[in-house]
């Protein structure tokens, strides 16, 4: 798969994503990123919310945030840093919670969106470097993603008192020019948390020597987008 076409199968799952939460929003409704990052996308949402809350436990993050929208002079918009798995908001404050990169903590997001309001998620799908893991034995949803991630993520949505509206699995394939650059990339993402460049570098050494191509290094990527909607008390 071309560099070309990888870009626009992501750009596709990011255009998915975004054009779902767009045909939820309003101007009357409230929305909370979850794990907002520096905050573009937030800012770029702001636009179709009343307003928007961005968290993040990451400070220099939301001092990028921050100063972006100073820059951006965004008003309907607020960062704040918090543990997305113990916010400080009451229950049912939200219309809409969306989360474009997890960890998805599904109790406080159900306690914290509105009835009848909506939570939006990117997910890791379970084939996402599955043969990296497969070496090293180890790796994120390593043991629990034996099965379908989506289905797994509807499953526990239905239980916790969402509708599911919407599921669909994205994949595609990357490819890394070298060893030094496949080492860089894993160095800052949690496809290993505990990822060391030396402990690991015959785990690595091993896959990059298999996974070669004439295109590089081969590495399989798995995403969902889900949409559900939190059901009315009646």
């Amino acid at each position: 798969m071309g560099n070309a076409l990888l870009i626009i199968l992501r750009a596709i799952l990011k255009a998915v994503f975004e054009m779902k939460l767009v045909e939820l929003s309003g101007k009357e409704k409230g929305a909370l990123d979850v794990g907002c990052g520096d905050g573009g996308f937030t800012m770029r949402m702001a636009a179709h919310f009343r307003k928007v809350i961005g968290i993040d436990n990451g400070e220099e993050r939301l001092k990028l945030a921050e100063v972006e929208k100073r820059t951006l002079g965004v008003e309907n918009v607020r960062f704040e840093k918090q543990d997305a798995q113990h916010t400080t908001f009451a229950e049912d404050t939200f219309d809409i919670v969306y989360s474009r990169r997890g960890p998805t903590f599904y109790d406080e997001l159900f306690r914290i969106t509105k009835s009848g309001g909506y939570f939006l998620t990117i997910g890791i799908g379970e084939k996402d470097a599955w043969g990296l893991k497969e070496f090293f034995g180890r790796g994120q949803g390593f043991w629990t993603w034996k099965t379908s991630a989506l289905a797994q993520a509807k499953e526990i949505l239905q239980r916790k008192g969402f509708v599911v509206l919407y599921g669909q699995d994205f994949l595609f394939d990357e490819y890394y020019a070298s060893y030094d650059d496949l080492n860089r990339f894993l160095q800052g993402v949690p496809i290993f948390e505990d990822f060391d460049s030396e402990k690991d570098r015959r785990h690595l050494e091993a896959y990059a020597a298999k996974f070669q191509t004439d295109k590089g290094i081969h590495l399989p990527r798995h995403r969902f987008v889900a949409v559900a909607m939190k059901e009315r008390e009646v």
